[in-house]
């Protein structure tokens, strides 16, 4: 116990020092008067001198206390960066001079979709106009663009104008970064590689293999799946489109979606519970830290994953020592020994919810799955009991035992609460060992011989689509959101001394779990309900993918961009343009083809603009085209160069699109490039009698070609063009076309303020669906009639 409360205060220290702000010789000082009293005690403990005593049994002296407290801050207070040194990359922040860095890529780069940051550890420092070189050191952030490939370890030079990260009164973004020891940013930048592999041997190789096995989850599953399953098996959630990551927060599973500390706890309590079936409790237990370090070194061994697996081993460990006090005593120096290495640690959101997840295991796990034996043990046998006891408390009791803990937590930093967490956790996280389980051994297997890993990856995929799906389904029905706004820090402190105070003082305090008997019937339902569930949304999936005779357009919400996927009658697919963003596009690609069918019959550009192709390149390898149509200049945009490139390197035969130009899509549908231009294509899809227009690449000298449409002749499905740009929505074009429905794809809050009001005016009696309002829009049609459908 003497270990706890020194490391409680030590800890307690480093946060003192933060609100503070005392030099660090105050603190050193401080560190020494310390001493003193504590030496002076020592020496004159046997006097008659009275005693300081501490209300807490096994309790330090109040000057070893005092001496662990000062130490802490000094600790902090020396690993804060000296903005006065030159030699501080963070000296030269806004000085609005160009500069040009040499730096290394210190860990792998972060890509989003419409741009990749990379962290640098920096070297050299050199001022343009003044031609003074100076040595620096510190982290730098660069924002770069998406199609500029880089890799760990690369030594790169900079040039641009180094930046103090923003803040504003709802997120410092400054803050933030300076808990990751970053404090200079750079948004806008030339930058060159000078030379590769300058990382350290080891890290090098474990950024290349997690960079196969990600490029192998995409070749292997189709999206959001495959996304998840880069989140789980290898931390990169990236890639996971923002809808599907809402539906995961506002359901309380977002530790399922990335490697965190939450996770990594759970996981550890399940491995443990696994591998004790077999082994016994301590070398299950031995078994389990085993197998989170292999998890760990296969995701990357970052320091994220690093942190969670180090507190999800010592919850293991403190959870087998057998006494809960010792237990938290173990989990105090863990978590001491952590902000001894890094001060800033805790201030990190995933640390503390590590803590909390781990406290939770080790004060609760154990003792609701006894409540719960005893409970279950009046209704039915001994042995029975037992054996309820492990699957409920593994997929259950233990995810309440670490919410009960971590809920201030999310509640003060994400100002939200999910009370649906409690059904949608127990109904998920049965089928998080096979995902875990088969998904990576699906992966371990590509990586040896892909086909291997393909015939693997089928078993994995049923499971993470119904973690999706039931994720999807409770977040939309089952409201259960409590948004708190900013909730004050009182509170969460209240809640945590009124909630440990009643564990260490109230020996009873378990007992009412005891008196909930429904919770194996609430078991036996969760367990019931995956099972139904995860056959339902395989035959849904499929059913849903196999071709049924009748036409399907599909218009993505994907922003400002255009994306439609087109399903012939005889299950032909083509995918027109792509938009700019590659998650929503892989999302919604994933959702509508064959789950391990997924190539193109054709990718047509119809215009290469950025915003029309910005998400393609990313998505090629997923949704391989057999056949590409381009339409409009090779070379408009640098996406386009980019996408080019790409086709080229996948050995993918562009056709260059003319006007006239038919392709025939089987059954009797047809494409027709009606023209091509400088923009892009105006294309025509037709079947029977239904007619859908797409002047995706239209422009003045189209529409006059086209008679303002009197050429074209009504149309059933028209999709305006550039975005609900007037200039391009003449009145006299609508009313020519006589459409039955319009469509409009734009991003909600467009940026240049698209659709325009003239627009919206002149569309005034037509039906009109627009992705902003109803998300993805789908239109199926047996040619003489046509049903809709939309995502809201």
């Amino acid at each position: 116990m003497p270990l706890l409360w020194l490391s409680l205060a030590f800890l307690a220290g480093i946060v003192a020092a933060e609100i503070a702000h005392l030099p660090s010789l105050t603190w050193l000082i401080l560190a020494g008067v310390s001493l003193m009293l504590a030496l002076t005690r020592f020496i004159f403990k046997r006097s008659k001198m009275k005693r300081v005593k501490l209300p807490f049994s096994l309790a330090p002296p109040l000057p070893i206390l005092l001496l662990a407290f000062t130490l802490g801050g000094y600790r902090y207070q020396t690993s804060l960066p000296d903005f006065t040194d030159p030699a501080f990359i963070g000296f030269h922040n806004d000085i609005e001079r160009q500069q040009m860095i040499t730096g290394v890529i210190e860990t792998l780069p972060d890509e989003r979709d419409t741009y990749t940051y990379l962290r640098v550890e920096t070297e050299k420092l050199f001022l343009i106009k003044e031609g003074q070189l100076t040595n620096v050191q510190g982290l730098l952030l660069i924002r770069v663009s998406p199609e500029q490939k880089f890799h760990y370890g690369d030594r790169i030079t900079i040039r641009g104008y180094l930046e103090t990260p923003p803040e504003n009164e709802d997120f410092s973004y400054r803050d933030y970064l300076a808990r990751q020891g970053v404090y200079s940013y750079i948004t806008r930048s030339k930058i060159s590689i000078l030379q590769n592999g300058q990382g350290n041997w080891f890290m090098t190789a474990i950024f290349k293999l997690k960079e196969k096995a990600l490029g192998l989850v995409y070749r292997l599953w189709p999206d959001p799946e495959a996304s998840l399953f880069a989140g789980i098996l290898l931390g990169v959630e990236t890639g996971i489109p923002e809808p599907v990551k809402q539906a995961f927060k506002d359901t309380g599973t977002s530790h399922v979606i990335a490697i965190s500390g939450f996770n990594i706890t759970i996981v550890a309590g399940l491995f443990a519970s696994f591998f004790g079936r077999f082994l016994g409790k301590r070398k299950g237990a031995i078994a389990a830290v085993i197998g989170i370090t292999i998890y760990t070194v296969l995701v990357g061994a970052d320091a994220a994953v690093v942190r969670s697996a180090i507190m999800g081993g010592f919850s293991l460990f403190a959870r087998q020592v057998g006494r809960r006090q010792q237990g938290v005593n173990t989990l105090a120096i863990t978590a001491a020994l952590m902000a001894l290495a890094n001060p800033n640690v805790p201030w990190d959101v995933g640390f503390q919810l590590s803590f909390a997840a781990a406290l939770g295991l080790i004060l609760y796990a154990d003792p609701m799955a006894q409540a719960f034996k005893h409970g279950v043990s009046h209704f039915t046998s001994e042995k029975t009991a037992k054996r309820l006891t492990g699957p409920v408390s593994e997929y259950f009791l233990f995810t309440i035992a670490a919410q009960i803990t971590t809920l201030p937590i999310m509640a003060y930093h994400f100002g939200q609460i999910s009370w649906s967490a409690f059904l949608t956790n127990p109904v998920i996280l049965p089928v998080q060992p096979p995902i875990m389980t088969l998904g990576g051994l699906a992966v371990i297997l590509g990586v040896i011989w892909l086909p291997l890993g393909k015939l693997a990856a089928p078993l994995a995929w049923p499971f993470v689509l119904f973690t999706i799906r039931a994720v999807e389904f409770f977040a939309k029905n089952v409201h259960g959101v409590l948004v708190l706004g900013d909730l004050a820090l009182f509170w969460v402190i209240l809640f945590y001394a009124v909630l440990l105070s009643g564990t260490f003082g109230w020996s009873r305090f378990s007992g009412w779990i005891a008196a909930r008997k429904e919770r194996i019937s609430a078991a036996i339902a969760g367990t019931a309900m995956t099972g139904l569930g995860i056959l339902a949304v395989v035959l849904w999936r499929g059913a849903l993918a196999a071709p049924d005779g009748r036409l399907h357009l599909t218009l993505f919400n994907v922003g400002t961009g255009d994306a439609i996927l087109v399903q012939a009658p005889g299950g032909r697919y083509l995918l027109i343009d792509g938009g700019p963003s590659a998650s929503l596009l892989s999302d919604g690609m994933g959702r509508r083809l064959p789950p391990f069918h997924r190539q193109l019959d054709w990718l047509i550009v119809a215009s290469p603009r950025s915003e029309q192709i910005a998400g393609l390149p990313k998505v090629l390898e997923r949704f391989s085209p057999i056949n590409v149509l381009w339409a409009g200049p090779q070379s408009p945009a640098r996406d386009a160069d980019y996408l080019r490139e790409n086709l080229t390197n996948l050995e993918i035969p562009v056709i260059p699109a003319q006007a006239g130009q038919t392709l025939d899509l089987g059954n009797g549908a047809v494409l027709q490039v009606l023209t091509s231009g400088e923009r892009g294509a105006v294309l025509l899809l037709e079947w029977d009698h239904f007619r859908a227009l797409f002047p995706l690449g239209a422009n003045d000298v189209d529409l006059e070609f086209l008679k303002m449409g009197k050429s074209v002749g009504q149309v059933t499905v028209l999709l305006l063009a550039d975005n609900g740009y007037g200039p391009l929505n003449p009145p006299a074009w609508i009313s020519n076309l006589r459409p039955q429905l319009i469509l409009l794809s734009v991003a909600a809050d467009d940026r240049d303020g698209l659709p325009n009001r003239e627009t919206l005016d002149t569309l005034g009696g037509y039906s009109l669906l627009r992705t902003d309002q109803n998300g993805w829009i789908q239109i199926s049609t047996d040619g003489q009639r046509m049903w809709v459908e939309v995502e809201r």
